[in-house]
């Protein structure tokens, strides 16, 4: 089982997260929903459209202009309260490396702290044990927040996403984070090129096998530009194929830009593995 908030998700129950990005300058909708009242209607329609978490992010992950924690705060605080005030139930989930950002966002109502940059501050999950929220460890190679990866190279990439991202859960625990509520990240594009990222990708099943629950952030990133040589706007196919292919090795959390298609996407999956029924079966009956 796992349990974010007040929700509870069964084991072969898909779970879509959707990106809010309170940033002027995200690299897939470059600005968009930086205004509040244009980031609560993108909530409004996430949540219309299937998502369980709403994924607030204060800082663009790629390089950009210096944003201190303070602005981080701003961006974000007010917002989380806004959201946790109109949506009880919704999964509120908080994209940040920083300990005091997530001390704030707490404060406010988040029930998940979702650290991309794979522990690069090692009190934020003490701040997540500390409010009983839960935490996504992620693989990002050891690279510094908002930097490029260049020539990292790995004996064996998947061997070192294991080896962190379970360090990182197990940790998490003794700290006092709760078990049900703590996810891994393989961290694609994060300390990783391409290759690495389909790797990773190819092999998911392994990081499924660990038990722990697994979040895939696969949404329109470079290594599917790249595997098929397609702008930012041109990559949703590639993101829905790699999508279905996570859901079929096992993935749970799926942190996403278009929350209707991938819906779809992941119900086929589970009818076909025989976990969800068809939503109509008319046909040959008659």
């Amino acid at each position: 089982m796992l349990r974010l908030g007040r929700r509870e998700f069964g084991p072969h129950e898909p779970v879509i997260m959707a990106i809010v990005n309170r940033t002027p300058d995200s690299f897939y909708d470059r600005g968009a929903t930086f205004g509040d009242e244009p980031a609560l209607a993108r909530v409004e329609q996430a949540v219309a459209e299937g998502a369980a978490i709403i994924d607030v992010g204060g800082v663009k992950a790629g390089p950009g202009d210096e944003v201190s924690a303070a602005e981080e705060a701003r961006r974000t605080v007010g917002f989380v309260a806004e959201v946790r005030r109109r949506h009880p139930d919704v999964v509120i989930s908080v994209d940040t490396w920083r300990a005091e950002v997530g001390e704030a966002v707490c404060e406010a109502g988040a029930d998940l702290l979702n650290d991309a940059w794979g522990g690069v501050d090692p009190r934020l999950a003490e701040v997540a044990a500390r409010h009983g929220v839960g935490l996504v460890c992620t693989h990002a190679g050891g690279a510094l927040p908002r930097t490029r990866p260049h020539r990292v190279t790995y004996d064996d990439v998947m061997a070192d996403i294991l080896r962190v991202t379970v360090g990182l859960a197990e940790r998490a625990v003794a700290l006092g984070v709760p078990r049900e509520s703590v996810l891994i990240d393989p961290g694609h594009d994060f300390g990783k090129n391409t290759r690495h990222s389909l790797e990773a990708t190819r092999r998911l099943d392994e990081m499924v096998a660990t038990g722990w629950p697994v979040l895939v952030s696969l949404s329109n990133k470079d290594f599917v530009g790249e595997t098929l040589d397609r702008p930012v706007k041109e990559r949703l196919l590639g993101t829905l194929a790699t999508t279905a292919v996570s859901a079929w090795l096992g993935a749970r959390v799926y942190r996403v830009h278009e929350v209707a298609e991938t819906r779809q996407v992941l119900d086929m999956v589970a009818s076909i593995a025989g976990h969800r029924p068809p939503t109509v079966a008319r046909r040959g009956l008659a």
